[in-house]
């Protein structure tokens, strides 16, 4: 998960953010948080943690061996895919389509190559579609 979605604003960490969520968060699984400032980690119920890490190799690493034969998500904007694309460390990209104008903000695939895609599904509804590629791998 990126930082910002995580939350708790830019800089130094405020030590009382415990998340936009109560204490008992969606994930029930280990989250790893990327981040370049350290923060111990955070116990939430219903089995959430969250564990500060530095990099998306290291963040992979440690979420592969949480997951065990469980697949491991990656959640987060256009700043956290885009690291994980560059490390060729996605096998399926899912996005969330909203119409809503931001006016600025991050571009997906931005240093992160030019990656070649298959779609695999597409669902909509007058709020959101969501859509599924899968990342084409060269041979």
């Amino acid at each position: 998960m990126g930082r910002r979605m995580f939350g708790g604003g830019e800089g130094e960490w405020d030590p009382s953010w415990r998340g936009w969520w109560d204490e008992d968060p969606p994930f029930h699984v280990p989250v790893f948080v990327l981040s370049h400032r350290p923060r111990a980690p955070l116990s939430m119920e219903g089995g959430t943690s969250f564990t500060f890490v530095e990099g998306v190799e290291a963040a992979h690493e440690l979420a592969r061996a949480a997951a065990g034969d469980a697949r491991v998500a990656v959640a987060g904007g256009a700043a956290t895919v885009n690291q994980f694309l560059a490390a060729g460390l996605l096998d399926e990209l899912t996005l969330h389509i909203v119409a809503v104008v931001l006016g600025a903000g991050e571009r997906l695939f931005d240093g992160a190559g030019r990656p070649e895609l298959e779609l695999v599904a597409t669902i909509a509804s007058p709020a959101v579609t969501h859509v599924t590629y899968r990342l084409v791998r060269a041979a």
